[in-house]
């Protein structure tokens, strides 16, 4: 655990120390907030709730997350500090999970900073604040799974733009697995079992069901695979370019 935070708090002070953190959380903020106002009519509605704000989120990670994450490994190996990093008594465990939480973390800062919308709607009307306390949860979850994809391509290259066009992609792709426009293409040819196997695999099917208030077990369970299974393939990576 001590290497893991020296490695986090290395990686936090780059964030924090280059300005990154904070023109990540301004634009973090400044996007939620218009999407919330502007888009998903927020006075309009005329109910006290943050549906409008956390239902695009899926949209909003699908550019800032991979931003984040493209520079957590394609840095290290075009700055030729990789090596030199894996020279150091730690274990490729300990490096990849304290580069992963410190990315995570910051991104949970700028989640933090939209706290002043929950205020907003307690003081507007009598919001359902376990709904919205679940849907910061199942936002910071899902942010975690978009991360670990980014990390794990961003080890299999030293172009950060690649990482970034590679990692938004996937993560497209796992946002609209669940959409109306894949399901229905399949629903034609494909027998049930695999279209709900599909729909199952889709960031926003379960993250719509967070932000309505359902918590389910297979919800969590999603989020949490898959960011152990990209934290575990990173980490075969990584492995494999110490060994060449």
């Amino acid at each position: 655990m001590r290497n893991i935070w020296i490695i986090a708090k290395r990686e936090l002070n780059a964030y924090f120390g280059t300005g990154l953190a904070y023109v990540f959380a301004v634009i973090f903020v400044a996007l939620t907030g218009a999407f919330a106002f502007f888009i998903g009519n927020f006075f309009e509605r005329g109910q006290a709730d943050l549906l409008a704000f956390f239902q695009y989120h899926p949209w909003l990670y699908l550019l800032l997350v991979p931003a984040v994450a493209m520079r957590l490994w394609a840095e290290e190996r075009k700055s030729g500090t990789i090596e030199l990093l894996m020279t150091l008594p730690v274990t490729t465990g300990e490096v990849i999970i304290g580069k992963f939480l410190a990315a995570w973390a910051f991104i949970g800062f700028a989640l933090v900073l939209t706290v002043p919308m929950w205020v907003t709607v307690n003081y507007l009307g009598a919001p359902d604040n376990g709904v919205i306390l679940a849907s910061y949860l199942g936002s910071f979850l899902m942010a975690g799974a978009f991360l670990a994809i980014g990390s794990c391509i961003s080890a299999l290259t030293k172009n950060q733009v690649i990482a970034f066009i590679v990692a938004s992609t996937i993560c497209f792709l796992l946002v609209m697995s669940g959409s109306d426009l894949v399901l229905n293409f399949f629903r034609g040819w494909a027998p049930r079992v695999l279209v709900d196997a599909i729909s199952s695999l889709s960031f926003l099917t379960h993250f719509e069901q967070i932000i309505r208030g359902v918590i389910s077990l297979s919800s969590l369970f999603f989020y949490l695979s898959l960011i152990a299974f990209f934290l575990f393939a990173n980490a075969i990576i990584i492995e494999q370019r110490k060994a060449a």
